[in-house]
């Protein structure tokens, strides 16, 4: 254990993390997400896990260490559901609220279609799996930068 380090996020997590610069992208893919075979196209090219978390908690625990990236539109995004893009199941309103808190305000998040969201997630830094069981617990963050003051 570490002090100030939510006790969610393992060590394979933090590396990453820590390694990622500004502007790469983290997939954030639910139980039933290709994982292992997009993992391995990733920057970091293995899979890694927070598996017995849902979306929302495990991007609870993310956000505390990783800043969103300010400068774009698409700091955040949700696969979108298949036949019906606007739609947004319950899942997703949980990870937007953790998005929001983290934030300190609402920043919507931008729907992107299944097949172009996978390959978002391959030109992706790393892909982390949850044990998110429900449908369309898919989600890409941006990292952004942390100031000289923070």
């Amino acid at each position: 254990m570490l002090k100030g380090i939510d006790p969610r996020l393992n060590a394979d997590v933090l590396f990453a993390l820590r390694a990622m610069g500004h502007g790469d992208t983290l997939i954030i893919a639910d139980t039933n997400f290709p994982a292992d075979a997009i993992s391995r196209e990733t920057v970091l090219g293995e899979l890694l896990r927070m598996e017995n978390l849902t979306a929302a908690e495990a991007i609870d625990a993310i956000l505390s260490v990783l800043p969103l990236d300010t400068f774009v539109d698409d700091f955040a995004a949700r696969m979108a559901v298949v036949d019906d893009p606007d739609s947004v199941p319950d899942v997703q309103r949980e990870v937007q609220a953790t998005i929001d808190a983290a934030e300190g305000a609402p920043r919507p998040m931008v729907a992107v279609d299944r097949f172009a969201f996978y390959d978002l997630a391959r030109d992706g830094y790393a892909v982390i799996q949850t044990g998110e069981r429900r449908f369309y617990g898919c989600f890409m963050l941006r990292k952004g930068v942390v100031g000289p003051d923070a």
